[in-house]
């Protein structure tokens, strides 16, 4: 592939033109022309804080994202191997935030990690391009972006009951959380 037929994602070109590049000058009285631009405000997020749910007290701002049709948050043998998890690499459900993404099929990376102020985010389940992100990465690959940390990670009872998918995702948390 060379330079002039790149293909950019949706998501990339999305970002690149969220906001008017050049306001059309027709029918513009000349004083207007001169006056400083106006400033750009944030909009409202698509959902209310107030209606987001998740588990956990999110004291060390760590989101872990789950995408799971059958229950609210987990089910009850993947929050079990969960807290193992957590527990395994010193943390608890109090130190981070659980959030179901099929209740929020909308919510991308920019509103879920400034809801939750997140700086390590795990995706379980969760493919990035599919979770806004506008960059892909592979499965038990740490990933910086925007001064945030990303892991990407097959759902939680596929690793629960595969030996060396285990071992990938403890090679990343000990990589993630200083183990």
């Amino acid at each position: 592939m060379d330079l002039n037929h790149i293909q950019l994602p949706t998501a990339v070109i999305t970002e690149l033109y969220s906001n008017v590049i050049v306001e059309p000058v027709a029918n513009t009285p000349v004083n207007e022309m001169n006056k400083p631009a106006k400033r750009m405000t944030k909009t409202e997020p698509a959902i209310p804080v107030s209606d987001w749910k998740w588990l956990g007290s999110n004291e060390k701002n760590i989101l872990i994202v789950v995408n799971n049709p059958d229950a609210v948050y987990l089910p009850d043998n993947d929050l079990n191997f969960l807290t193992g998890v957590l527990s395994a690499c010193k943390l608890s459900l109090a130190d981070v935030a659980v959030i179901n993404r099929y209740n929020y099929p909308d919510a991308g990376y920019k509103e879920l990690t400034a809801n939750f102020n997140s700086r390590i985010i795990v995706l379980f389940g969760t493919e990035p391009a599919g979770f806004g992100l506008p960059l892909n990465f592979p499965c038990y690959q740490v990933q910086e972006f925007n001064g945030k940390k990303y892991l990407h990670c097959p759902v939680l009872n596929e690793i629960e009951k595969d030996r060396v998918e285990k071992s990938k995702l403890w090679v990343c948390l000990k990589t993630l959380f200083n183990i």
